[in-house]
């Protein structure tokens, strides 16, 4: 077995000792004989603490360790600084993100687990244990996509209404983490501007109080695969979203509004007022006096401010986003039965935010009345139950 290397303080203890007996009149080879070491011992010792006392070389050996240890400190700071930089690039918003970044980190710098968890701030069973997800999640991805594939302009919150109308037990938030795992995004909208609203036919001075109060009316413009334009005249209810009609065709008139005013009176009834912009249709003197002889009011907005008429104006967004800007109509008859076919489902489908992401119009089914069992045959007259 090799001899244990002596302590510092040790070392200077025999120094002492063979200086000790050099000053009584012994030779150095005499002395060094005396502590029991080689001669090159000897002189290293010599080199390395000659002069010292064991007070000095106990602060020495402190420096020492202080000097390891914020040696080590700086090596850690420099390391943490560069797995920061490495990580820098990318917002480490999610767990996932997270682990995504630590194994690269790890990869690249060559850094344990640990201590690149440490510096980014991620707990170690976090790292180690990904969520293995419900067991209906691949289904539930499944439809979720198939949602966002039928309705390209459609965000997490209708696509999440929509399950939950189809049966799913989910909310937004997890429908919200499915949608960006799976890269899913609809494109950022223009940002919304405050506007002044001051005219007699604003929404605020004219605000819908119940259905058939207050209906709004407007044109759209667009074009078939042939180049030719066609116009859609297209019928609101303010109150309940509801979109009552939308006539299609190549000119529209004021012959024509009268027309589609009159079958939704006769079906609906006459509201109170009608909401429009001041085109040539709406403001015709027969348009006018037809709508005053069936008992309805006009309320005009101020020129030039289509942000009084804003319920229908949101309206003609929406299909022009969710339709029109999407599909190719060959001819005037496709177009007509593709947007009727978007008007029902926009009515008894579609989840309307501001009706708490519920359809305007939902279609409604009376289960049939399960049979019941034959009556006792005291009783006479058995009243027919009714439904609410």
């Amino acid at each position: 077995m090799s001899r244990k290397r002596p302590k510092p303080e040790e070392i200077v203890a025999k120094l002492r000792q063979a200086d000790v007996l050099v000053g009584q009149g012994q030779s150095v080879a005499e002395a060094i004989r005396a502590i029991g070491v080689s001669e090159v011992t000897y002189y290293r010792w010599r080199r390395e603490y000659g002069g010292l006392k064991s007070d000095q070389v106990r602060r020495m050996k402190d420096l020492e360790t202080e000097n390891q240890r914020l040696r080590k400190a700086i090596a850690d700071l420099t390391l943490d600084k560069l797995i920061l930089q490495e990580a820098a690039p990318g917002k480490l918003t999610s767990p996932a993100r997270r682990r995504a970044c630590i194994e690269h980190v790890r990869t690249v710098l060559k850094v344990s687990e640990r201590r690149a968890c440490k510096a980014l701030g991620q707990h170690r069973s976090t790292q180690r244990k990904a969520p293995r997800g419900k067991d209906d999640e691949a289904a539930l991805v499944a439809e979720l996509i198939e949602f966002a594939r039928s309705y390209g302009r459609y965000g997490y919150r209708k696509v999440a209404a929509l399950l939950r109308a189809d049966g799913w037990l989910v909310n937004d938030k997890r429908v919200e983490r499915l949608w960006r795992q799976e890269g899913l995004k609809v494109p950022a909208r223009q940002p919304k501007r405050a506007r002044l609203w001051d005219g007699d036919g604003s929404c605020i001075r004219l605000r819908p109080e119940h259905r058939n109060h207050v209906w709004s009316y407007d044109f759209v413009e667009t074009r078939t695969h042939d180049g030719r334009k066609f116009r859609m005249l297209n019928v609101l209810d303010e109150f309940s979203r509801e979109c009552l009609a939308i006539r299609v065709d190549r000119k529209l008139k004021a012959a024509d509004v009268i027309d589609v005013l009159s079958d939704l009176f006769i079906l609906r009834g006459v509201p109170a007022h009608i909401r429009s912009d001041n085109g040539p249709e709406f403001i015709a003197k027969s348009v006018q006096s037809w709508i005053a002889a069936v008992g309805a009011r006009t309320a005009y907005i101020t020129p030039g401010s289509p942000w009084e008429n804003g319920y229908v104006e949101s309206f003609n967004a929406q299909i022009r986003n969710e339709l029109l800007n999407g599909e190719i109509f060959y001819t005037l008859k496709e177009a007509q039965i593709m947007i009727e076919g978007w008007r029902r489902h926009y009515n008894t489908v579609r989840p309307h935010g501001a009706l708490g992401y519920r359809p305007p119009a939902p279609e409604v089914f009376v289960p049939a009345i399960a049979a019941r069992p034959a009556a006792p045959a005291k009783l006479a007259v058995v009243q027919r139950p009714t439904l609410h």
